[in-house]
């Protein structure tokens, strides 16, 4: 029998402007992504920062930067883990709402343990 930590788990990767960092975690961690069962831990993220870049399309609707130019932006990667998909769907949705860009950038992996 598998037991709780070794559950189906999720990672949740995103990439954010560093202005909008602790309100897009803020969201995800009232999500519940990032809580270990047994609530031991709670709002645990891997967060580096890095460069990130972009050109808007005739379009687009960016909130940083112009139509045609191109533009780096100090950004965050994020990296949250998720310990069921009643989770992590929720997640990226809280994610979507309150990131500032129109399409943000974020992956999810399904998890093995081994």
């Amino acid at each position: 029998m598998a037991s709780a930590v070794s559950a189906i788990r999720y990672k949740l990767v995103y990439m954010v402007p560093a202005s909008a960092l602790a309100v897009t975690k803020a969201a995800i961690f009232s999500a519940g992504a990032g809580r270990f069962p047994g609530e031991q831990y709670t709002e645990c993220a891997f967060t580096c920062v890095g460069k990130g870049q972009f050109r808007p399309g005739d379009q687009a609707n960016p909130h940083i930067g112009k139509i045609g130019e191109l533009e780096e932006v100090e950004e965050a990667r994020v990296e949250i883990v998720c310990f069921s998909e009643d989770v992590v769907k929720p997640a990226v949705k809280a994610l979507k709402k309150a990131h500032p860009y129109e399409t943000p950038a974020y992956e999810v992996y399904k998890l093995e343990d081994f």
